[in-house]
C-alpha cells in the first residue's frame, strides 16, 4: 500500500508521538535554546497546515507550512520515523508544502534547519531551496542553517 499525505489537525495522539520523537531527536543533536520547536498547539493555530503521512493508516511522518507577511511560507516540523527512512516521503511532502504555498500566492518559502542534520540538507536541496542567511526572526547562530526558494508564477 502506497504512503498517503493528507492536510490533518496535529491535535491528534498519533501526531502529537510524531512531534514528541522530532523534538527529543533535535534535543540530541541541538542545545535547547537554539531548537525553535512548535507546539502541537501552535500547529493547530489558522496560519499553519500540517501534512501527516500515513503508512496502513499509521502516522509515520508529518511536515507544517507556516504562513507569514509578505508572502513568505515556512517548512516547519519536518520529521519521519526511522523504520520509513529513505523512502522519499519527506520529498513529498515538501512537494505537498510548496504547492499549498503556491496555491495560496506565497512568493517565497523559508526554513531553518541544524547544523547536524545533513539528510534534511540533500531534501531541501534536491527540492530547489538554496542556502542563504538568517531569515524571519531566526538569530544566526552556528547551530542554524537557513534555506530559501523563491516561487515564482508560473506562465499558463
Amino acid at each position: 500500500m502506497a504512503i498517503e499525505i493528507a492536510a490533518e489537525s496535529p491535535l491528534q495522539e498519533e501526531v502529537r508521538a510524531l512531534i514528541a520523537e522530532l523534538n527529543a531527536a533535535l534535543l540530541e543533536l541541538t542545545p535547547p535554546e537554539f531548537c525553535f520547536h512548535m507546539t502541537v498547539e501552535e500547529m493547530a493555530q489558522s496560519d499553519t497546515t500540517v501534512f501527516v503521512a500515513r503508512d496502513e493508516g499509521v502516522a509515520v511522518a508529518c511536515g507544517a507550512l507556516k504562513r507569514h507577511e509578505d508572502g513568505v511560507g515556512e517548512v516547519k516540523r519536518m520529521y519521519t520515523r526511522p523504520s520509513h527512512r529513505g523512502r522519499r516521503i519527506r520529498v513529498a511532502i515538501v512537494a505537498r508544502i510548496e504547492a499549498l504555498a503556491r496555491a495560496e500566492g506565497m512568493t517565497r518559502l523559508v526554513l531553518e534547519t541544524g547544523d547536524r542534520h545533513p539528510a534534511a540538507w540533500t531534501v531541501y536541496e534536491w527540492a530547489g531551496f538554496s542556502r542563504c542567511g538568517p531569515v524571519l526572526d531566526y538569530p544566526d547562530s552556528q547551530w542554524s542553517v537557513f534555506y530559501a526558494k523563491p516561487l515564482v508564477a508560473e506562465v499558463a
